[in-house]
């Protein structure tokens, strides 16, 4: 195997222009056609902004590195310049698609939705106030797989209900209150709850424990090992039809969830109000109508655990560069991280795909029609064959 670096070339359009007379003699110019600009008066093209998109969202480079990197290669471009690329396409050209995969979303009848900090240096508030980024994704048993991030300055409900305006059907979160007004506000949707939230309290009460070898007989060990029973059997259901995977649900994984509860409000009035423990059961409890949601619905997941991943790939690159600019930047990250996230799920090449979008949605932006972009979706056959991961896509058949 040989390697070659990247490198990159500098290409010159001449667009030719004809002076003449019409056939009634009148003045009259002609112009060849030329390509469409991504950027008008910029050297940016769909695979350099591309290139660097897939940098900095997929392999969670900063700025200053693709910088620097640049540099090596004695090509000038500096960060301010490529942050203002990132912006103007992902407003101008990349929201357009991800509307559409909005509009998709809120189709489907399972929506998996989680929310991670993260800091914008100038969003009108003081230093160090947290703003935070949503992650809403499709259910995890459907085979298109769509993954929307949403910026908003607060973890508040309202944001929550503004994106998912619309949806009627189960969300799949943790306990937080905004998704709690959420079901209580709107009639068409319910909650499910998350049973790997409901066992992190009693991993930490075993954590905190000076002597592990006493962990057996407790509270916490006994509640995770009933949780690790219920996975178990539900784990052993996956690849069942959902009729029948929802019939032994009822059968044999129903019994368990309703004996841990039992157990969990007799351990209740024992324990000390403060301690892990004590939250675990508490939290148990409170959330036992939620928890007992997948129950009646074969496509829902135990756990939010697909909602969690996610985010992963932000959060890996937020602890590379920290914190946000702008409020226009943390858009349009959320606008990127979006398609990139999406294209990986459906086993696509991030960059090609953003190549691709960058190249065939400029042609359209004086379209009335939007027919178009069901050819750009991450599942679509009539993406060129580039974008594909055969590799990826071979390995999820596997």
């Amino acid at each position: 195997m040989k390697y070659v670096p990247a490198s990159c070339t500098v290409e010159e359009h001449r667009v030719h222009l004809y002076a003449g007379k019409d056939q009634e003699g009148n003045d009259t110019i002609i112009r060849a056609d030329r390509p469409v600009d991504l950027l008008r008066n910029s050297i940016a093209t769909p695979s350099l902004v591309s290139g660097i998109m897939n940098a900095k969202y997929t392999n969670a480079l900063p700025l200053y590195r693709i910088e620097q990197e640049f540099e090596r290669n004695d090509i000038n471009i500096n960060r301010q310049v490529m942050a203002n690329w990132m912006i103007l396409c992902a407003e101008r050209y990349l929201s357009v698609i991800y509307d559409k995969l909005h509009k998709e979303l809120l189709e489907l009848g399972i929506i998996q939705s989680d929310e991670t900090p993260v800091t914008v240096t100038k969003d009108g508030r003081p230093t160090g106030s947290k703003s935070y980024m949503w992650v809403h994704r499709s259910g995890k048993s459907y085979k298109n797989k769509i993954i929307l991030y949403d910026f908003q300055k607060t973890r508040g409900s309202k944001h929550a209900k503004a994106f998912l305006s619309g949806f009627k059907g189960i969300c799949v979160s943790d306990a937080h209150s905004a998704y709690k007004k959420l079901d209580r506000e709107n009639v068409d949707i319910n909650l499910a709850g998350c049973w790997s939230h409901a066992r992190r309290r009693f991993v930490d009460a075993l954590k905190a424990l000076k002597d592990k070898s006493t962990a057996t007989g407790t509270i916490a060990h006994e509640a995770l090992r009933q949780i690790a029973a219920i996975y178990k059997l539900n784990n052993e259901l996956e690849d069942k039809p959902p009729d029948e995977k929802l019939k032994m649900r009822q059968l044999i994984v129903k019994p368990l969830v309703e004996a841990f509860f039992v157990w969990a409000k007799e351990q209740q009035s024992s324990l000390l109000p403060k301690g892990k423990t004590a939250e675990g059961i508490e939290y148990c409890i409170n959330q036992e109508k939620c928890l007992k949601t997948f129950l009646e619905h074969p496509d829902v997941p135990m756990d939010n655990n697909a909602a969690e991943a996610a985010l992963r790939g932000f959060v890996i690159g937020r602890n590379n560069w920290k914190m946000i600019d702008t409020i226009d930047g943390a858009k349009a990250s959320a606008t990127i991280y979006s398609i990139v996230e999406t294209a990986k799920a459906n086993h696509l090449n991030p960059y090609q795909y953003l190549n691709h979008l960058l190249t065939v949605i400029p042609r359209h932006m004086d379209d009335k029609n939007l027919d178009f972009l069901e050819d750009l979706l991450p599942w679509s056959e009539n993406l060129p064959k580039e974008c594909h991961n055969l590799k990826a896509k071979q390995q999820a058949a596997e």
